[in-house]
């Protein structure tokens, strides 16, 4: 992922207001980031730190542009335990919950949204680097790992994606 800043991150969201993105948090630890951390990352997601239900998400599009989403957590969690849509870890130990995003355009005015399964505090990029355990001998763990790296990329930016089909 490139590296990214304030003006960065808040300039990419395409599903919010001038005032919600002005009223965004950051990243905790923003500042302390450095490129290592950025190239070890496919997307960049945190929970607002005031707004109990309120999530962003920062992806590359398809032309490596940030794409950032104002998301929003639904008031229950799922009756069973979920598997992420993005990272589909199935040793995860952390929580699943559904997230929702406001289409872009007239669909999001409408009141449209897009909503899927994900990792409540955004680990996707942490789980698709753990070696997937072997099903046989002589699997290859290392191209596994690099499809399910590939595989995260293409479903985050393929939800940002879904998001501005409506404009």
């Amino acid at each position: 992922m490139l590296t990214l800043t304030e003006s960065t991150i808040r300039s990419s969201f395409v599903n919010a207001s001038r005032k919600e993105v002005k009223d965004a948090s950051l990243p905790p630890n923003l500042t302390e980031m450095t490129d290592d951390d950025f190239a070890d990352l496919d997307l960049l997601g945190w929970r607002d730190a005031t707004y109990l239900r309120r999530a962003y998400v920062v992806v590359p599009g398809l032309d490596d542009e940030p794409i950032g989403i104002s998301l929003r957590q639904a008031e229950k969690a799922p009756r069973r335990r979920a598997m992420c849509n993005w990272c589909r870890d199935v040793r995860l130990l952390n929580e699943v919950v559904f997230y929702s995003a406001r289409k872009v355009g007239p669909a999001g005015r409408r009141g449209d949204t897009v909503g899927t399964l994900l990792c409540r505090d955004f680990e996707c990029s942490a789980n698709v680097r753990n070696d997937p355990p072997p099903p046989y001998e002589g699997f290859d763990v290392d191209a596994a790992r690099v499809r399910r790296i590939d595989d995260l990329r293409l479903r985050a930016t393929g939800f940002a994606e879904d998001l501005v089909a409506g404009r």
